[in-house]
């Protein structure tokens, strides 16, 4: 059995050594970009489910070296007020904190552990369809622009400009790490994290068409989010985030969609949700071999759950861009929410337990 897999990121690479791990079929990875970095600043946090998911693969050990963890979260109001601290990415009892990393660093990590496995990575070329690929199966993790579903399902999920862009950058620490900090501010939220090297983390997630020039006038009035801004040693340019329609094809009997590809879902969940992906479809790939009825047996597992996140990322972008008189009722509520019931929401999310893939590559 030949799989190629489109798209070298997270998606892509997770993807590549799941199915290999669990099936030992060959397996290829076709990546249109020679470097995984990113963008200045590009870092994600992977919650418990995406950890979870990455310790059935056996590579867990070395995304914790290459990030750091971060056992709490605490969400802010615009001026400066405590809203609440919860556990970051878990519920409260579960010691899978949450670990913080660049982008880059996570795809390079899963690069490697793909390669150890007998996965071939091939970069700097890009396949228009799936047509142009010799493979018994190919996988469409080639992200929210996928040509892969655009040759499954034309016309259908179209990406559209979601509102919000993002800067990301490092300021000097403070020498408090471990804890996730998110701000409702008037302009869009602000996340900050500080790393183990003294630098702090952030990225603003703005509202609005245009970026502005000055993202320190722009915060004025979230003063210690001004602070951090002030001291910006580096930062980068402005990334639009972008939503896509409902694809209601997930598969053919040859094409298989996973991560962003299918379900851009946002919430902080976009690179665990494909590392689930990743799991299901090799699990499913293990069980009943290759086939329209096992790749339907993965959407049918995948949709519910995602469709859920995706009301979850829906939510957080209303509160992320709500105006001065509905943001003050939110951290009004959110004072009195948070301590109470956020784990009891937000538990559902972290409670992905795949078990083992089974080591047959």
């Amino acid at each position: 059995m030949k799989i190629t897999v489109i798209g070298g990121g997270v998606a892509g690479a997770t993807t590549a050594l799941a199915v290999r791990r669990a099936t030992g079929a060959e397996v290829d990875v076709v990546e249109a970009y020679a470097e995984p970095a990113g963008a200045v600043g590009s870092y994600l946090s992977l919650a418990a489910n995406g950890l979870r998911g990455l310790e059935s693969l056996g590579c867990l050990p070395a995304i914790r070296a290459a990030g750091f963890d971060v056992p709490t979260q605490r969400m802010w109001g615009a001026g400066g007020r405590l809203l609440g601290e919860v556990a970051r990415g878990r519920r409260a009892a579960d010691d899978m904190h949450s670990v913080t990393l660049m982008r880059g660093a996570l795809v390079e990590t899963l690069r490697r552990a793909a390669i150890d496995a007998g996965v071939r990575i091939e970069t700097g070329r890009r396949v228009p369809s799936p047509s142009d690929v010799d493979a018994d199966l190919v996988v469409g993790a080639d992200g929210i622009w996928s040509a892969t579903r655009a040759h499954l399902a034309p016309g259908v999920g179209e990406p559209r400009y979601a509102g919000l862009y993002s800067v990301s950058g490092f300021s000097p620490g403070t020498g408090e790490t471990g804890v996730f900090n998110m701000t409702f501010a008037a302009p869009g939220a602000f996340i900050h994290v500080e790393s183990p090297d003294g630098r702090i983390w952030w990225s603003a997630q703005i509202h609005g068409d245009e970026p502005v020039p000055s993202l320190v006038d722009l915060y004025r009035d979230t003063p210690h989010v001004a602070r951090i801004l002030a001291t910006a040693t580096e930062a980068g340019g402005p990334i639009r985030h972008h939503v896509l329609g409902e694809v209601t094809r997930w598969h053919d009997d040859r094409v298989v969609l996973v991560g962003d590809a299918v379900h851009p879902v946002g919430a902080g969940q976009g690179a665990a949700m494909a590392i689930e992906d990743a799991v299901v479809l090799s699990l499913a790939l293990a069980r009943h071999g290759l086939g329209r009825d096992t790749f339907a047996a993965y959407a049918a597992e995948r949709r519910d759950r995602v469709a859920k996140v995706l009301k979850t990322a829906g939510d957080n972008t209303g509160a992320k861009t709500a105006g001065p008189l509905k943001r003050r009722l939110n951290e009004v509520m959110m004072g009195l929410f948070i301590p109470r019931f956020y784990e009891r929401a937000t538990g559902w999310l972290y409670d992905f337990d795949p078990g083992t893939v089974p080591a047959r590559g």
